[in-house]
């Protein structure tokens, strides 16, 4: 099971704090709009995304089709496969990806201790 690219989305009350605090220990903005409320930062392969009125948690986020340097692979694992094959080990699909797209989609599934998990695709399906 390949799911991509790891990153935390943190749910933080003040961006521009929290940016400041994070580019303290070298990260740095690779993406992302501070007029809208998010930045994604990187150091090295480590990648943080910080929200600010956007989430109630914090968040483990996986993005299928892209590498932690931030290539696209040209074969991947689809948000839609990773679906069907939760399904299958009996995990619970709280949000579930549209399995009539072949375009970016997600899901969302919850670990035992209440932790959201985002499988987060932002590509078209393989082909």
């Amino acid at each position: 099971m390949e799911l991509g690219a790891f990153s935390i989305s943190l749910t933080v009350k003040d961006l521009a704090v929290s940016r400041s605090f994070y580019e303290q220990f070298g990260f740095e903005v690779i993406h992302g709009q501070a007029d809208q409320n998010w930045l994604i930062l990187q150091n090295g392969t480590s990648t943080i995304g910080l929200f600010q009125g956007m989430f109630e948690r914090n968040i483990l986020t996986f993005n299928p089709g892209w590498s932690a340097n931030g290539d696209h692979p040209k074969t991947f694992t689809d948000v839609r496969d990773l679906q069907a094959l939760l399904d299958e080990r009996g995990v619970e699909v709280k949000t579930r990806a549209d399995d009539s797209s072949d375009g970016p989609a997600s899901m969302v599934v919850v670990d035992p201790d209440g932790n959201p998990i985002l499988i987060d695709q932002h590509v078209d399906r393989p082909r």
